[in-house]
């Protein structure tokens, strides 16, 4: 079984423009990479056209799902009271750090400073695949 590992909008958008390609890397090195319905909305909603969509999707295919269900809607609601004021968490980021709390999953990303505060989320360091070990 491979490395799991939750993957940002950031991340996403970065491979998508081609100025990132960790992502194919990882998966070619048996990472099992996921995302949630609300990355995949984010993505989606930031295309310009529908051959920029069309590239979305077809990106989208290499990600597993993961399902937001109950727990992590209470986990969400219970980090926008705490954080939502104090870190300024948005919505999206509050159901993308709740996911990855649930599933247990580290999340790649570039805005750490939106997750950092998150009490138990596992940040994933890119820097250390970047040699080459995977």
């Amino acid at each position: 079984m491979g490395k799991l590992l939750m993957c940002d909008t950031c991340v996403i958008i970065d491979s998508i423009n081609g100025n990132d390609l960790l992502l194919f890397q990882l998966k070619q090195n048996s990472f099992i990479l996921f995302i949630n319905s609300i990355i995949e909305m984010e993505l989606l909603q930031g295309s310009h056209d529908k051959k920029e969509l069309r590239k979305i999707e077809q990106e989208l295919k290499i990600f597993r799902r993961l399902e937001i269900n109950q727990d992590i809607l209470d986990t969400a609601t219970h980090l926008v009271k705490k954080y939502s004021l104090s870190h300024n968490l948005k919505l999206a980021d509050a159901l993308i750090g709740a996911t990855a709390l649930t599933y247990d999953l580290p999340l790649y990303t570039y805005n750490t400073r939106d997750f950092k505060f998150i009490p138990n989320i596992v940040l994933w360091d890119s820097s250390t695949t970047e040699s080459g070990n995977f």
